[in-house]
């Protein structure tokens, strides 16, 4: 069975938490050895860091997403910062910049995305980055940040193949979720044979974007890792044992897992 990790989920979200036992269960069953707790608010991270604890195959990460960053108040960063330090949080995020609904002022996102970023690279924490339509304010923040760009992880990429040379040459990481196996994605598929071996990480960002063939799942959850995974195995020319196993040691080796089988 392929060794697999999903390095971007939402256990804390409803449509996964009542149920967690039999979805990690069911993880577990796909080959799924680890599992990482993305978090978009101080609360969801208190609640990623809970679960974290609670689980031994489960990590977590601990920001505040673009979405949220007008609720983020004045002493949110301290509070990230706090949760950074804890047992098995393995990066700050995701934050970032999304222009595509704006559901905080632009001004605001770039802020609190600003105060994320450098707050990692002042921890020397791994970032987890979130754009859409925004990728070269995206940048901008990261180069004025002073962090590594090899300790940041644009998750869930659906940028242009011009964008994806660009994050590829300040070092990052880049992760696929399940739109890389959607009929319409056959550009990100293409993107995606260019990453380097070593840069390349797989998620499903549960509980969205359920991959092909089970997108009509209404809850999509970290056993269908599999698919992302079979997909870019696929675009690859590998075999997906092959596949899995070099994205789950680049997840172990980016983000300080112990080695899990």
């Amino acid at each position: 069975m392929p060794r697999l990790i999903d390095t971007h989920c939402h256990l804390c979200h409803a449509r996964l938490k009542g149920d967690l036992p039999t979805v990690l269960a069911r993880a577990e069953q796909a080959g799924v050895a680890a599992i990482i707790c993305a978090s978009g608010n101080v609360e969801e991270s208190r609640q990623s860091r809970t679960i974290a604890h609670q689980h031994a195959q489960v990590y977590f990460t601990a920001g505040v997403h673009p979405h949220d960053a007008r609720k983020a108040g004045k002493a949110y960063l301290e509070e990230i910062s706090q949760l950074t330090t804890m047992d098995k949080n393995v990066a700050v995020g995701e934050c970032g910049l999304d222009y595509h609904y704006d559901f905080s002022p632009r001004p605001t996102q770039q802020r609190v995305f600003a105060e994320q970023a450098d707050l990692a690279c002042k921890l020397g924490k791994k970032l987890v980055v979130h754009t859409r339509e925004a990728f070269d304010d995206t940048l901008a923040i990261l180069k004025s940040s002073g962090i590594d760009g090899r300790a940041v992880v644009f998750h869930s990429f659906t940028e242009d193949r011009g964008s994806l040379t660009r994050a590829l040459e300040i070092g990052a990481m880049i992760s696929f979720s399940g739109i890389v196996t959607f009929a319409r994605s056959r550009e990100l598929r293409e993107a995606a044979g260019l990453v380097p071996p070593d840069r390349i990480l797989i998620e499903t960002d549960a509980p969205y974007l359920s991959p092909e063939p089970v997108r009509k799942m209404k809850t999509n959850e970290p056993a269908n890792v599999a698919h992302v995974a079979a997909a870019l195995a696929a675009v690859r020319r590998s075999t997906l044992q092959a596949l899995a196993e070099l994205t789950a040691s680049n997840a172990e080796k980016f983000f300080g897992l112990p080695r899990l089988s």
